[in-house]
This record gives C-alpha cells, sequence and structure tokens, in this order.
C-alpha cells in the first residue's frame, strides 16, 4: 500500500499562505492616532498656549468665565480635533463617554477630579498641572475642577488642560450608575462640543 503525501504549495506557487506585503493593514481603530500622538499631540499644544500662540483665542482682558465651562478649538482637521478648556468651580460633565474616537488631555493649571467607571464602581483621581491622561474608546468618566484647586485659585487663575479627540468628536453617550451597581446609558447626543454641552 502507498502512503499519500500532502503537498503543500510553495511560496511561488500562484496561492500562497503568506499576504503580500505591499498590502495594507487596516487598524482595529477608526484612527491611525494612538493614545500616546494624543498626549503629544496635547503636552504640544498646551506649550503653545503657555507661550501665547493662542492669546488671540482667550476670553477679552483675560476674565475667564465663572459660571460655566469655557472652550476653545485649537486646531482642526479631518483626523484630530484639539481644544482648551476652563473649568469652573462644581460644574461636572456628567458621567459619559465619546463615542467612537479616543481621547487625551494634559493639565496646563489648577487641577481636576476625574470620576472613572471601572467596571464595577467610579474610582477618582485627581489630575494636577502638568498631568496627562488617555482615554480609550469605552472610557466612561465624569470631570469636575478639584475642589483644592477651586480654593487655591481665583478667577484669573483659571484651571485650564488642552483635549485632544480622534477622530474628532461626532457624539457622546451619558451613564447614570444603577442601585444594581451597573451602569445604565441614559442619552446618546451628535456633538462636536468637547468634555460634554458647554
Amino acid at each position: 500500500m502507498r502512503s499519500s503525501v500532502l503537498s503543500l504549495p510553495s511560496a511561488r506557487d500562484e496561492y500562497s499562505a503568506t499576504p503580500p506585503l505591499d498590502r495594507a493593514i487596516a487598524s482595529a481603530l477608526p484612527t491611525r492616532l494612538r493614545p500616546a500622538d494624543l498626549l503629544r499631540l496635547t503636552d504640544e499644544a498646551a506649550e503653545d498656549v503657555l507661550s501665547g500662540r493662542y492669546d488671540h483665542l482667550l476670553p477679552a482682558d483675560g476674565i475667564w468665565p465663572t459660571e460655566e465651562r469655557w472652550a476653545a478649538r485649537l486646531s482642526h482637521d479631518d483626523e484630530v480635533d484639539v481644544w482648551l478648556i476652563s473649568w469652573t468651580p462644581g460644574k461636572f460633565t456628567d458621567l459619559h463617554d465619546h463615542a467612537g474616537s479616543l481621547g487625551a488631555l494634559t493639565v496646563l493649571s489648577g487641577a481636576l477630579s476625574e470620576y472613572r467607571w471601572n467596571g464595577t464602581e467610579l474610582r477618582r483621581r485627581t489630575l494636577a498641572a502638568g498631568d496627562q491622561a488617555s482615554f480609550p474608546i469605552g472610557w466612561v468618566h465624569d470631570v469636575v475642577r478639584a475642589p483644592a484647586a477651586a480654593e487655591s485659585v481665583g478667577p484669573l487663575d483659571p484651571t485650564l488642560s488642552v483635549h485632544a479627540y480622534s477622530p474628532p468628536l461626532s457624539a457622546m453617550s451619558y451613564y447614570e450608575v444603577t442601585g444594581h451597581g451597573t451602569l445604565r446609558r441614559t442619552k446618546t447626543v451628535l456633538t462636536d462640543q468637547p468634555e460634554g454641552d458647554l
């Protein structure tokens, strides 16, 4: 009895098991930018704000809003949006995600408190001037000016942060924590504004 041997195609055969190297491989993310890229962008934009490059976008006479958050778009293209945000005491963003966008921030002055859903509870962290954070898709959080920052600075010393989103924001979903310790989505809104309605 003869044994049969299965022959495998060689590299020169028409059908190769190895995909051609000149073919682009699609990313699983909706953007080519990675969290590290967004952190670099927010850091660079923060430096530009501090050096005066964006003074023309700041509130007139250097008087920062004290009742509501304020924001100015620093740059925008099809791939990324970069924003400067001024935070006022007691104004939460409400628990939200950034839909299909990755995000990152750099704190310029003051401090922010972030309440992040970790799958079972809200965890708090404080981000002070110079701190950075990135947000993958699915990151659910609430952000507010840290109470210590509200006490230590006045209206002429705002809490400021630079945020980058890629792709640019198009929607945000809002959530509440149920009595059973789970998240429930309450609404989804179309928006191009950073960190909720301003």
